[in-house]
């Protein structure tokens, strides 16, 4: 179960000591990724470059409503601090509007600069109908990202089995699939997993394994 951990860490007054202690929690359970700021990528990779956890940074975070040279200069410049993976929040806005050019164009900007680097795309599920679900999940597969992410963890509502599995249905092989947000028992990672889930953001990662 540790390889399917995103360890994460977004709060707004995460601290120097909070990242250093879920860097050395990432190293001691060999999960696949710690998932921070921003600022906080030079820090983690620093600190994890001895280890096999890799660094993921947010990018238009929480919101999504940043422009996409905005977010394509944001990614990039995590990637040259050190991130190999990127989770952007796609436009949400245009998603609600079904102007899916857009949330495509947004997001392939983005996977421009991302290259040979993982980008994982959260469309904030608790947001959209399920037309909209669906309809943003083709916008994924459209622009090349390689996984769709449910959510930021920080709108009105986290992942759920029955949208990893709407979502798994729309992309089929075509995207990876990560649940994120509410993820926080064995028995609900390993339901997101049976709908198709292929990896687990959480800030209880530690509590996960200890169980």
């Amino acid at each position: 179960m540790n390889k399917l951990i995103d360890h994460t860490l977004l709060k707004a007054d995460a601290t120097k000591e909070m990242i250093v202690k879920l860097c050395e929690e990432a190293k001691t359970y060999h999960f696949f990724s710690v998932c921070v700021n921003p600022y906080w990528v030079k820090t983690c990779a620093d600190l994890l470059q001895d280890s096999d956890v890799k660094v993921a940074c947010v990018v238009g975070f929480p919101l999504g409503a940043s422009t996409s040279e905005d977010k394509a200069s944001e990614a990039a410049r995590a990637i040259s601090n050190g991130a190999s993976e990127i989770d952007m929040v796609a436009n949400i806005g245009a998603i609600k509007d079904h102007d899916y050019k857009t949330v495509t164009k947004d997001i392939a900007e983005v996977k421009a600069v991302c290259k040979d680097k993982i980008l994982k795309v959260i469309i904030e599920t608790c947001l959209l109908s399920d037309e909209e679900k669906v309809e943003a999940a083709k916008c994924v597969v459209s622009a090349k990202a390689d996984f769709v992410k449910t959510s930021t963890g920080f709108s009105t509502g986290g992942a759920t089995v029955a949208d990893v599995a709407l979502i798994k249905s729309t992309v089929g092989d075509k995207a990876l699939i990560k649940a994120s947000g509410g993820v926080r028992s064995r028995a609900d990672v390993k339901a997101m997993v049976k709908a198709g889930a292929n990896r687990i953001g959480t800030s209880g990662g530690v509590k996960l394994m200890q169980e």
